[in-house]
Formats: structure tokens, sequence, C-alpha cells
């Protein structure tokens, strides 16, 4: 089920209809139907994360060296990520005895990848101009998005409203990791400032 209500496939109902109208005045509903301003920081954070998906099919369309596996992977972890921004703190019990949070093994297991793609790939000692392969372009799109959606988490975080210290944790490492990734994905091909 993705995070905003009313606009998915939810395996608990069937398949939804693509339009509802409940949006047409410019709220939305997070989990648990509590409803809010499209506009609310919440939407910001989890819009961000969808755009980061986006970004990752994109780059998986692109990629002739990073496998669909890890991007497809990666794009499931970001639903997790997006349910836990869509959910509002009094109902993020609800969540965590559903199971659907993230947690610091995921965190570990970006590291583990991090450190396997950089032991695979010459690291850039200077900054890099993305673009030289449209693959690796695509992943530096989603960092991009990503680096945007972590900034919106902290902002969520500071004002109490995120209740998991590991999100933060979990969108920095991922931006790590998909710089790593873009890295190896242009390969010899890479383009300097």
């Amino acid at each position: 089920m993705t995070w905003a209500a009313g606009e998915c496939y939810n395996s608990n109902i069937g398949l939804m209809k693509t339009f509802n109208k409940r949006g047409d005045k410019g709220e939305t509903s997070l989990l648990y139907g509590v409803r809010v301003p499209k506009s609310h920081p919440r939407c910001e954070a989890y819009g961000a994360i969808d755009e980061a998906v986006s970004a990752l099919g994109l780059a998986g369309a692109f990629c002739k060296r990073v496998g669909q596996d890890v991007l497809q992977g990666l794009q499931r972890e970001l639903f997790i990520v997006g349910a836990e921004l869509a959910t509002p703190p009094e109902h993020y019990h609800k969540l965590q005895e559903r199971g659907g949070t993230v947690t610091s093994a995921m965190v570990d297991a970006l590291e583990r990848r991090v450190d396997e793609y950089e032991a695979r790939t010459e690291m850039p000692r200077a900054f890099v101009l993305p673009g030289a392969a449209a693959g690796a372009a695509a992943l530096d799109l989603a960092r991009a998005i990503l680096r945007r959606a972590e900034r919106r988490v902290v902002e969520l975080s500071q004002g109490g409203e995120v209740k998991n210290e590991e999100v933060c944790r979990y969108l920095n490492r991922l931006a790590d990791l998909l710089y790593t990734l873009a890295r190896f994905e242009e390969g010899e091909r890479r383009l300097y400032v």
C-alpha cells in the first residue's frame, strides 16, 4: 500500500479508483485517516520520497552495471520510509505493530552495500559532473531528490513529528549509496568539474 490513502492498491481492499475527489479542495489523507492540507510538511517529505522512488525507476531503465534487483529493493524500502512519514505521531504505534518501520538493520545493510561498491570502483577525488552515463545521471538525480527529502525529514524530526530516528539515518546513508552507485555505473566515463 502506498502512503497516500485512497491512491493505491491495498491488498486488504483490492484495486482502488484512480480518483476519489477527496483532494479537490487541497487536502489529503495521511495513513489512519487523518486529513491535512496538501502543503503540510509531511506531504512535502513523503512527496520527495515518492519522487526519489520514481527517479530510481528511471535509473533502472538506463543502468547497465547496477542491477535492477538492487534498485528495486531500494524502491521498496523507500515505501517503508514513506509510510513512516505519512503516519501521524498519534498513530505511530499502529505502524510499529504491523512491522512497517525503518530499522537499524536496514541502515547497516546500506553501509555494507556502500563498502561493497566502493571496493568495486575507483572513487573520485574531485567534484563530479552528473551526466557521463544516463544511468549514473538518473542515480545522481535520485540522490539530489533524496537529499531534499532528508532536509524535510530533519525539519519534521526537530518538531517531534518523526518518532523513529532511524529514518534520518537511513536517508543519509541511502544518499551516500546512490552517490557510490552512480560512480560505479559511470565507470571510467567520469566527468569532473
